[in-house]
């Protein structure tokens, strides 16, 4: 062999050898580089909703535990999380600081309905992942207006169309009362509920909706009991729902009382409310309650309780938003996984709207995500349970909706 061919040779070995699959079709958006991956977040951690701000406190404790591990695909998650007192207008000067400033790959998990509805319009006009949305409006699974905007709770309108079914199966005679709270997420709880009842709607006989400026919603309780109605829907947030259970009491009035399951927490809603106060109300459910012993010695609980242990001891495990929040981490952690070193805004919706059968071990048995790029809702399936002495007590088999009307 020549010496020219001998350095031709040389050259093809270097150039073969410097060229790897995965340093070629390595992509990054925003916010990521070979060793970190900037996620955003936006949460009530003071305000009317503050309960809420739990689920951002267990995230950030998971994706600590994510980084002491090594990472997603060798990249740490740097967690930026903001206050926004479940305020829309701050909700927006987050979103834009974030985006804007801070520059992450995504938002995640951001808390609430009316401050989402706030920043959907801006997250898809930048064209950044308003990703596993802390709220179950059904505005969340529209990806043909906005591609940008995923939700990560059972729709609102789903979850009161079971509550229909059951009633108009249980109590088909009932005389129905409903509290609500005034705006999108109120709202969808009562549109699905009268879809549901369909030509029942007449069983509705009193509605009060308040605002999440008002201090307490004990007069609205007041106006409902003197309607008559033996059954009430209590579709509020945590201290609202509360404020309801113990007033219902206070008032002797004793209805089949459903509260809708974002407000179902022991800690949040029933201890504040009085134990005593919240027997037999009724609620729906797709993950494993923590207290309940029949979860004492599953292997998922007992996972999640190792985690809180370990990374969150100030935290309460027996909090049911603990373990939304900890499933939730856990599914954008799925999602940033797939995406392997292709880590764009494009690719994390990609992955995001494809996920089959995806079962987080907190997820009730027999209870599975599956999204599609025409269908963003993760979580379809229910299970009821009524509260008794101080615990939830699951009856009936998993129950799923049907979609969100368009």
């Amino acid at each position: 062999m020549s010496r020219l061919q001998l350095f031709a040779l040389a050259a093809s070995i270097v150039t073969i050898a410097g060229y790897t699959p995965a340093a070629a079709e390595k992509k990054y958006g925003p916010g990521v580089t070979d060793t970190e991956i900037k996620i955003g977040n936006i949460a009530p951690y003071s305000g009317p909703a503050s309960a809420f701000g739990i689920l951002a406190r267990v995230q950030d404790a998971y994706f600590k535990k994510i980084n002491s591990e090594g990472g997603i695909n060798g990249r740490k998650i740097k967690f930026i999380s903001y206050d926004d007192a479940y305020s829309p207008p701050k909700t927006v000067e987050q979103a834009r600081k974030l985006v804007e400033s801070d520059e992450v790959l995504l938002i995640f998990s951001p808390i609430g309905t009316p401050g989402n509805a706030a920043i959907q319009k801006y997250m898809n006009s930048k064209k950044v992942p308003q990703l596993f949305v802390a709220s179950g409006a059904s505005r969340w699974n529209d990806p043909k207006v906005f591609p940008w905007s995923m939700g990560w709770l059972p729709t609102f309108e789903g979850e009161a169309r079971i509550y229909a079914k059951y009633l108009l199966t249980e109590a088909p005679t009932a005389k129905i009362a409903i509290l609500y709270q005034n705006d999108d997420f109120g709202k969808d709880y009562l549109k699905g509920l009268k879809i549901g009842l369909a030509g029942h709607a007449a069983m509705i006989v009193a509605e009060e909706s308040y605002e999440t400026s008002e201090p307490t919603i004990d007069s609205h309780i007041v106006k409902l009991k003197a309607s008559g109605a033996d059954v009430l829907l209590n579709f509020s947030s945590p201290r609202f729902a509360a404020q309801a259970i113990k007033k219902t009491a206070e008032v002797g009035w004793k209805p089949l009382h459903v509260l809708s399951l974002t407000s179902h927490s022991i800690d949040s809603v029933i201890k504040p409310a009085g134990f005593e106060n919240a027997q037999n109300v009724i609620s729906a459910v797709y993950l494993k309650e923590p207290t309940m012993p029949q979860w004492t010695n599953d292997a998922g609980v007992k996972a999640f309780d190792q985690f809180m242990s370990a990374y969150f001891p100030e935290g309460n495990r027996t909090d049911i938003l603990a373990a939304l929040g900890y499933t939730m981490a856990q599914a954008l952690s799925e999602v940033l996984r797939r995406c392997g070193d292709d880590v764009t805004r494009e690719n994390v919706m990609a992955q995001a709207a494809n996920l089959k059968a995806f079962a987080p071990p907190m997820l009730l048995p027999g209870i599975t995500v599956n999204t599609s790029a025409t269908d963003f809702t993760t979580i379809n399936q229910f299970r009821l349970m009524r509260f008794k002495g101080d615990n939830w007590e699951l009856f009936g088999d998993v129950i799923s909706a049907e979609p969100s009307a368009r």
